[in-house]
């Protein structure tokens, strides 16, 4: 397993000037996502195509035209090749991205989702590389990974450590991984002026003596919500301190249930149900502490936004997000599936100082290691590294 990607210079001698473009030059790069919603992933790929196309790439996106990344890469200017694929054997799907790789000399085609990865053996050939992104921390299947990810496709971009891990516990090579953290926009995301908070906090209906938790992400299992649900209830209201109250953004399977445990437990006042939210930076401006309660996560992209922003973070122990967080330096720990352990830690970041030291840290440490430029910057090293061991008209066959 590889911790980095390849140097840009590691092949000093390329074969002949076109190769020397492909491994030292501007790229041309399609991204496949065909996914419909917009969650981590395609905040990613987005991100990416856009860094790409400032880094002075040719970058283009095959995607569907239903979803939510195709409005949004359009509406930023990025060419969208319109691509739907219903399941991993749509033949009809493999020939329409064979195609849109005809029409023009690919360099790189990088497969972002499970969906996106199952075209990959069926365009052998199309482009002079292909690299595909894990984002999933469980194991994949173990008949049709190790021919995936060894054979169809030039290298895996693994999001953490777990997620590498996971990877070769299926019987993907350790050489052909590497470890490229998901990154966030530092800028966009970060601590707010008073001004913003205030009207952030006015937007979200927050009382200014109300000490306001929350949290992003699809309302499934995997993401925990009903733990933080009971560590609210748990902590109650303690004499002399503000009142906490709960603000939760995402839609998925699991909102009716949620809401009747808030019932049940008495804290439906201080429970809101946000659904979706366009922009979650104003919502982050409005928190006192982030919480991410998962019990599995690939590395976590709403936490990321979250500790960019300024936040304390208290989070699950499960998947990547130990490779971003050092307990009590940028963040708390906390075991997954553990209420008691979420009221305890909201209960110490109580203390105004505490926050905005751990609040501190958390925003350094994102930046230094986990932002969008850095990823788009490790992706490129990845592509220029598979390139350099192709020869001038090779590709996978």
């Amino acid at each position: 397993m590889l911790e980095r990607t390849a140097d840009d210079n590691q092949d000093d001698s390329p074969a002949d000037s076109r190769t020397r473009d492909a491994v030292e030059g501007p790229l041309r790069v399609l991204g496949v996502d065909p996914e419909l919603g917009f969650a981590g992933g395609e905040t990613q790929v987005l991100g990416l195509t856009l860094e790409l196309l400032r880094a002075g790439h040719d970058a283009e996106l095959a995607c569907d035209p239903r979803g939510e990344l195709y409005a949004r890469a359009t509406a930023a200017g990025v060419v969208c090749h319109a691509l739907s694929i219903r399941n991993a054997l749509d033949l009809g799907a493999a020939f329409r991205l064979r195609a849109i790789l005809a029409q023009g000399r690919h360099d790189v085609v990088h497969f972002h989702t499970s969906r996106a990865h199952s075209m990959a053996p069926m365009v052998g050939g199309m482009a002079r590389a292909m690299v595909v992104t894990r984002r999933m921390d469980y194991r994949p299947n173990r008949l049709f990974a190790p021919y995936l990810y060894n054979r169809a496709v030039d290298a895996v971009a693994a999001i953490s450590v777990p997620v590498a891990r996971a990877l070769e516990a299926a019987g993907v090579s350790p050489d052909r991984v590497v470890i490229i953290p998901s990154g966030v926009d530092c800028e966009r995301f970060r601590p707010p002026g008073a001004d913003e908070r205030r009207i952030a906090r006015e937007r979200f209906g927050i009382a200014s003596d109300e000490f306001a938790v929350g949290t992003v992400g699809a309302l499934e299992e995997r993401k925990g919500h009903r733990y933080l649900l009971e560590a609210l209830a748990a902590l109650g209201a303690e004499p002399g301190s503000p009142r906490v109250v709960c603000l939760i953004a995402g839609k998925g399977s699991l909102a009716g249930e949620l809401s009747k445990i808030a019932e049940r437990r008495a804290i439906s006042g201080r429970v809101r149900m946000l659904g979706q939210v366009e922009d979650s930076s104003h919502l982050l401006a409005a928190l006192d502490v982030f919480v991410f309660p998962s019990l599995k996560e690939g590395l976590g992209v709403a936490m990321l936004e979250a500790m960019a922003s300024g936040l304390a973070v208290v989070a699950s122990a499960s998947g990547g997000v130990t490779d971003v967080i050092e307990d009590g330096v940028s963040g708390l720990l906390v075991p997954p599936a553990d209420s008691h352990a979420i009221a305890k830690a909201i209960s110490r970041l109580r203390d105004e100082q505490e926050r905005r030291r751990l609040g501190a840290a958390a925003r350094e440490r994102v930046c230094a290691q986990f932002s969008i430029a850095a990823m788009a910057r490790r992706t490129v090293a990845l592509y220029r590294a598979c390139l350099a061991r192709q020869g001038p008209n090779e590709g996978r066959n």
